[in-house]
């Protein structure tokens, strides 16, 4: 028997994504996400969900552009802190050690320590309520080489990036790979046409 919860903001899991900007003095600053994805493929997207008050939300509007940058579990802490204080009061980077660099193809900072980082021109920002939905062309994705893979693509195992669930405010690892995408179905397709 399924019980009811009503309207919440309950999806796992939601990835934790760390939105690096500059503000319009050109200062570093990085904020943690939860609410973000994929959102298109042509071209490719993805959109985060940011309030209006937040400092990464103005930068991100003035420089329209910003980087989605993923940690991995070694780097829960700096995760963590990052959507716990104001970039308007606090260098985020100087507060955790962790460094920066420009990205090459948006006017926003990515965070050297994270494997996987998301190059992203503001595309639009949609005023949903509560938050805006920021969507980002992906305009180039850079990962550390010794994260690579099958095909020379990101390797979620070896990445060990960070879940959240957010009505618990806690954070998992991904777990162990369970089976092949567009494959695992196949016995459904070959026993039913």
């Amino acid at each position: 028997m399924k019980r009811s919860l009503g309207a919440k903001t309950i999806l796992y899991p939601a990835p934790v994504l760390v939105i690096g900007s500059y503000d319009k003095e050109g200062r570093a600053n990085a904020a943690t996400a939860a609410w973000g994805g994929i959102c298109n493929s042509e071209p490719p997207s993805l959109m985060v969900a940011l309030r209006e008050s937040r400092y990464s939300f103005e930068s991100i509007q003035f420089r329209k552009g910003f980087t989605v940058n993923v940690p991995s579990e070694t780097h829960i802490a700096e995760a963590d802190y990052f959507g716990m204080v104001s970039g308007r009061k606090v260098d985020k980077f100087a507060a955790t050690g962790l460094g920066y660099e420009r990205a090459e193809n948006v006017d926003a900072p990515f965070i050297r320590e994270f494997p996987l980082v998301l190059e992203c021109r503001l595309s639009r920002s949609i005023d949903l309520g509560s938050h805006y939905e920021l969507i980002g062309e992906i305009m180039d994705i850079k990962v550390d080489e010794d994260m690579l893979g099958e095909r020379g693509l990101p390797d979620p195992e070896l990445m060990r990036p960070l879940i959240f669930a957010p009505v618990f405010r806690k954070y998992y690892g991904i777990g162990n790979y369970l089976g092949e995408g567009f494959s695992s179905g196949r016995r459904f397709i070959e026993t039913h046409e």
